[in-house]
């Protein structure tokens, strides 16, 4: 799938040096109302707590979450966005014809009947490094939003944190993020958003484009997780 063709997500179009996309699964209209929800491989209990309501309040509104199937939150997201009735895509760092981790094997398959996996390289390609980092830059390119549940400084869910910035797209960091240095210094960025309690709630209003006063908005993003 290349940019130029009419089947491609129209959310990626934006991203510089937009990629050529392979694909298992189906990538439908409605997936451009998707919300990006990732974190780090070695997630704590509330991290996966959070991954997991949150993801499953996303797709239960209709939203399609994205991650990237690697393990801890973002297989927590994407297994609760699909045992909520809701729609996945998954962003490879290797080929589509071969998943990483493999224990996910069954987890992509699952993804790929109620969504999408995608891949920026050749079918067979085994995972790389620069293939994991630049799958950071599809992920915030596909999603409206990013949430960031629980990362340290040196972790892919930071680049897509980036992305996601550079895009000039909300990105939402739960407290968990936020007591990180990293996190904290992102917070005083325009478009930067600590997620509290109500964090769905703002997330799917934001979505929506409802007409929610701004003063409400921040109270529901700042309500004590």
């Amino acid at each position: 799938m290349e940019p130029l063709d009419a089947t491609y997500p129209a959310n990626l179009r934006t991203l510089a040096g937009a990629p050529p996309l392979f694909l298992r699964g189906e990538l439908r209209p409605e997936d451009t109302r998707s919300v990006a929800v990732v974190g780090t491989r070695s997630p704590s209990r509330k991290g996966l707590t959070q991954a997991r309501r949150l993801a499953g309040e996303l797709a239960r509104a209709g939203i399609t979450v994205v991650s990237g199937l690697a393990r801890g939150i973002d297989t927590a997201a994407h297994l609760a966005a699909l045992d909520a009735g809701g729609r996945s895509v998954a962003v490879l760092g290797c080929g589509v014809g071969r998943v990483y981790p493999s224990e996910n094997a069954g987890l992509a398959e699952r993804i790929a009947l109620h969504g999408a996996v995608v891949a920026q390289v050749a079918d067979e390609a085994p995972p790389s490094a620069a293939a994991l980092r630049k799958r950071n830059a599809v992920i915030a390119g596909l999603a409206l939003a990013t949430v960031v549940v629980e990362a340290g400084p040196i972790s892919g869910a930071r680049i897509a944190a980036r992305w996601t910035t550079t895009l000039g797209r909300p990105l939402f960091l739960t407290d968990l993020v936020a007591a990180e240095p990293w996190g904290a210094k992102l917070l005083s960025r325009p478009g930067v958003h600590r997620l509290g309690a109500g964090g769905p709630e703002a997330i799917i209003a934001l979505l929506a484009g409802d007409p929610i006063a701004p003063v409400q908005l921040a109270l529901l993003l700042a309500a004590p997780a």
